[in-house]
């Protein structure tokens, strides 16, 4: 199963505005490092970030003859952005575009339901340089070969002769410009994907050599944790290469902390973990509509031999492509959807029937506007999941294998990386309950000794708590679904400079360092409930929005009045 956030409607809904997107004429070619091209724009003040003083810059990497990598680039706000850290932001899917965290989350914008950007007061860029990349190709607005199509209602790219749109193709309303869905030009695999990860930073810190000078963070969430831990430990082996062994021309990427949000890591945990959330012992949020039949069914699915448990250990076993793909899509209908069957609520937000208009998707349409696709130097319309790259996964079965995350975590640690698993403990799909087993299998240094702790934030108000030990946390984030940093946007700002800033998280004011000592002492398990005054109990309209105060939908508008602009509330 695909780990990504309620894309298909989206992308069907406001592809509607395609069109054949004109190659771009004004971007600037420079060489990077590792002989890696990469070519780019100044982006206008007000596509996204609203402040003419804080520069942002978009393009391509051209990682491979026909592999060109989108990023988009923005300043740090605060301080001069020369002094400031990096942070690579990638989404997950695999498929997904990261322009779902600059637009939905932690990005310097947002789009509201009038098509209005607006400003994100608490942007991560607050702290850091942000880029933020969409991989592998075929993702975002990142491109193989383009091609005139149009897209069907079940997310497939149809070719087309030629930049006309015949009427069987007008009936989707999709005609457009978009990559060739051949899966053979894109990475199958969480580890094929990793080289031009690689090969994408390091073009873009050297055609911006100014802007990586204090040090790299990667940030990530949903398959982020197969993504996560396997791509930085290949950075950290490619640092680890004799002088010789090295791409001529390429640089250390100088790698500090790596953050991942949601994660899906280990699927032999995280598929029970679905029977875990939702049965036993269940969420914190008191809900549980299934009977005795239905839990049974749960059960069986699950454990019964021969089936999901049995199956993913067989395609730990083996590593057999079709078994492992076979082994997913049968947790997936089996174990994963009966959450989707017999509840009808979202998934990434349990609190919310489907379909579910938080975080907003507005932005989507933004994306595929004329005026927006040339400010960026974009190459082809864009979508939020490619099928192309989720094909070539699922070919695969890379979802159900563990891919060695667990033991790339433990390695990042050794190599004195700092490592944060946050979850927002309202989601469902890669739900906090899994992501605890994840943290104690990793076991690092001094991590059973610690126990949680309330989160002290700026606002005087508790929004999670965290296990810690020394380099190595976990965080549970209450009233909140996948994308933490849209519901608990305060927290979420605190807990990357908390990060970056090598303090601890429950209260920013300790110093940390690999093997210093530090622990969190409290209890062995997170045990508050929020109970279900924040569970939704009928179908919001597409235009709400969300209150980050309320931790839940602002109440409903009298019809006839005027709209209301979408922005994040502050505590």
């Amino acid at each position: 199963m695909v780990r990504y956030t309620k894309l298909l409607l989206a992308v069907l809904v406001h592809s509607a505005t395609a069109q054949f997107v004109p190659a771009p004429t004004d971007l600037i070619t420079k060489k990077g490092h590792a002989g890696v091209s990469v070519r780019y724009k100044e982006v206008p003040a007000g596509i996204c970030e609203q402040d003419p003083n804080v520069k942002s810059y978009s393009g391509y990497a051209d990682v491979g003859q026909d592999e060109h990598i989108f990023w988009w680039f923005f300043e740090a706000r605060n301080g001069d952005p020369k002094d400031a850290p990096l942070t690579v932001w990638i989404n997950g899917g695999p498929g997904s575009s990261s322009m779902i965290g600059l637009f939905q989350e932690l990005g310097p914008c947002g789009v509201d339901h009038d098509g209005t950007v607006y400003n994100n007061p608490y942007s991560w860029s607050n702290a850091s340089n942000m880029l933020f990349v969409d991989q592998p190709a075929t993702v975002g607005l990142s491109y193989t070969i383009p091609i005139p199509g149009y897209e069907d209602s079940d997310g497939n790219i149809v070719q087309l002769p030629s930049e006309e749109c015949p009427d069987y193709a007008q009936q989707y309303g999709t005609c457009g410009t978009y990559s060739k869905p051949d899966i053979g030009l894109v990475p199958n695999t969480t580890a094929s994907a990793a080289p031009n990860m690689w090969k994408t930073l390091q073009g873009v810190m050297g055609a911006f050599p100014k802007y990586a000078r204090n040090g790299i963070n990667f940030a990530t969430e949903s398959y982020g944790g197969h993504y996560g831990p396997i791509f930085n430990e290949y950075f950290v082996k490619q640092n680890a290469k004799k002088s010789h062994e090295k791409p001529h021309g390429s640089i250390d990427i100088d790698l500090e902390n790596v953050l991942i949000g949601n994660g899906w890591f280990d699927p032999l945990i995280q598929y029970q973990a679905y029977y875990n959330f939702s049965v036993s012992p269940g969420n914190t949020y008191d809900y549980n509509p299934y009977n005795e039949s239905v839990q049974a069914e749960w059960y069986n699915n699950l454990y019964g031999e021969g089936n999901c448990v049995d199956r993913t250990r067989e395609c730990y076993a083996t590593g057999r492509n079709d078994i492992c793909a076979a082994a997913d899509s049968f947790c997936a209908s089996k174990v994963e959807n009966l959450f989707d069957i017999y509840s009808g609520r979202d998934e990434y937000d349990m609190r919310e029937l489907t379909p579910d208009p938080f975080p907003y998707s507005f932005y989507v349409e933004y994306l595929n506007s004329p005026k927006v696709q040339a400010a960026i130097g974009a190459y082809q319309n864009f979508s939020e999941s490619s099928g192309t790259v989720s094909n070539a996964f699922g070919s695969t079965g890379d979802d159900d294998r563990e891919s060695g995350t667990i033991e790339a975590v433990r390695k990042l640690l050794e190599a004195g990386v700092q490592v944060s698993l946050y979850f927002g403990d309202a989601d469902y799909n890669c739900n906090w309950l899994g992501g605890q087993v994840v943290a104690e299998e990793i076991n690092a240094r001094g991590y059973e000794h610690a126990g949680f702790v309330n989160i002290t934030t700026s606002d005087g108000i508790v929004h999670g708590q965290v296990r810690q030990s020394d380099l190595f946390s976990f965080v549970r984030i209450y009233e909140s679904g996948h994308e933490v940093p849209f519901y608990q946007p305060l927290a979420s700002l605190e807990m990357f400079e908390r990060i970056l800033l090598r303090k601890d998280i429950a209260t920013g004011k300790k110093n940390l360092k690999p093997h210093g000592g530090y622990r969190t002492n409290g209890t062995p398990t997170s045990d508050y409930r929020e109970g279900n005054s924040t569970v939704v109990m009928e179908v919001l309209d597409s235009s709400a929005t969300y209150n980050t105060t309320l931790n839940g939908p602002n109440p409903a508008k009298p019809s006839g009045s005027a709209s209301v602009k979408l922005r994040r509330q502050g505590h």
